[in-house]
């Protein structure tokens, strides 16, 4: 499959590095002939340093010839157009992004009248995690998902207090039919394995035969799980804080949004008048004391520095706030996480490459995907010939830490694997992936 991506910052890098082990023929196109070259030589790419606004560009790498080309430069209005061009001269499927909010308002237009595929939003999408985590606790379906005979269901550990405190290995042989398949834990979602234990706050994602799981279901889960959100406060007014004060103005919270640009406080306050902007430094303590910190039910970190984020979400936790989220673009930071206590953190690049992904994998007969509290994807594949997951033992595949066979559905039998499975032509495969590590769920959908 041929993929061309224009414009390679650390979207279009972090997309290379997940597709680069796939049956992907990559093209990458920059004006940045530095970048380029580093990028040659640390992967199996071809590189072209040119302007892809230039149609005679496009033409001269045989873009009609492309599946998908991701245009990700740094300018909407470039990518726009790139992306239209592309589209009309004979790419097959088309996918662009976009930032600016004033562009998301027209979406279906931007996106019918340039004939682009398909619109991605970083900014937009870390939003609607964050948004479905306040307003819905992040329930699954109210705590089932579903595919065929398997699924999946996601409680508090302390629902079934004789889990506490066991390893991996007792777990299974509490529930021999069953298989937990993620913990999240502090705001970190985890892929357990045989040492790792689970803790009395933990919440478990516990996969199985749907009939199981339903009477698990029906002892653990939690009824009118939906939250009473009223008061959320927002540190940083940027595109990730104007589209969540938004998003959480209209569902009916009294909403705080505190950003330190006087201009953009300006600008805010004549597009989402129904939240109050506050001028002012989200680290002084002094002033988030007098707009009544303590009375929060959840407290947002999104302004465009990490350590910012988390020494402020730190902060609010131990305030005792109940929901305490953090917008974090660095992985290095991602051992810090489970430590601190935070409900939950983000990183707007892995969600948006997993997207990407989740729109290229339907090649590869992914039936379907789904973020868990976006930082793991739950996919459904089938196998198919050829593959690299295919007639091995799982335990030789040498799965990656980030990576889980959660289930087979085979010919009517649900099989809850153990490392001596084996997966077969066929089968429906359920895999839990980090999205740090989907890079290496990739190698296990390429041919041989």
């Amino acid at each position: 499959m041929n993929i061309a991506i224009i414009g390679v910052g650390k979207l279009g890098v972090k997309v290379c590095e997940a597709l680069v082990g796939g049956d992907y023929s990559i093209t990458l196109v920059d004006t940045n002939d530095a970048l380029l070259d580093r990028l040659s030589q640390q992967f199996d790419v071809m590189t072209v340093n040119e302007d892809a606004r230039d149609i005679n560009v496009l033409k001269e790498i045989g873009i009609n010839k492309f599946q998908y080309v991701l245009v990700a430069t740094g300018r909407d209005e470039n990518n726009l157009v790139i992306g239209s061009f592309a589209k009309k001269l004979g790419c097959h499927r088309v996918i662009v992004r976009v930032r600016d909010p004033e562009y998301m308002k027209h979406f279906e237009f931007i996106r019918t009248s340039m004939c682009i595929d398909y619109i991605v939003n970083p900014d937009f999408a870390i939003t609607m995690e964050i948004y479905k985590y306040l307003s819905e606790k992040y329930t699954l379906n109210n705590g089932v998902f579903t595919s065929g005979r398997i699924a999946l269901i996601e409680f508090k550990a302390k629902r079934k207090n004789e889990l506490i405190g066991l390893k991996m290995p007792e777990v299974r042989r509490l529930m021999p039919d069953m298989l937990i398949a993620a913990i999240s834990r502090n705001g970190k979602v985890i892929i357990p394995h045989g040492d790792d234990e689970i803790r009395e706050d933990d919440a478990v994602y516990v996969v199985g035969e749907k009939n199981e799981i339903m009477e698990l279901n029906k002892k653990v889960h939690v009824k009118g799980k939906y939250t009473d959100l009223q008061k959320v406060m927002i540190i940083g007014g940027g595109k990730t804080g104007y589209y969540l004060a938004q998003r959480l103005a209209d569902f009916g919270a009294s909403v705080k949004l505190v950003e330190q640009s006087k201009e953009r406080c300006q600008y805010l306050s004549t597009r989402i008048p129904n939240v109050m902007i506050l001028h002012g430094d989200g680290t002084d303590m002094d002033m988030l004391e007098e707009e009544n910190i303590d009375e929060m039910d959840a407290f947002v970190t999104a302004t465009g520095y990490d350590e910012q984020n988390l020494l402020l979400a730190l902060t609010a936790k131990q305030k005792g706030i109940e929901d305490v989220i953090s917008k974090i673009s660095r992985e290095s930071y991602s051992g810090l996480i489970e430590e601190m206590g935070v409900d939950m953190v983000l990183n707007p690049l892995d969600i948006t490459s997993a997207y990407i992904f989740s729109i290229i994998q339907g090649e590869k007969r992914v039936i379907s995907s789904m973020l868990v509290q976006g930082q793991a994807e739950i996919i459904e594949v089938v196998a198919t010939p050829g593959m690299m997951m295919v007639g091995d033992t799982l335990k030789n595949l040498k799965l990656p830490k980030g990576v889980l066979v959660a289930s087979i559905y085979r010919q009517g039998e649900v099989i809850i694997p153990n490392g001596d499975a084996r997966i077969k032509n066929g089968d429906r495969v359920i895999i839990f992936s980090l999205l740090s590590d989907i890079a290496d769920l990739e190698k296990l959908m390429k041919s041989r």
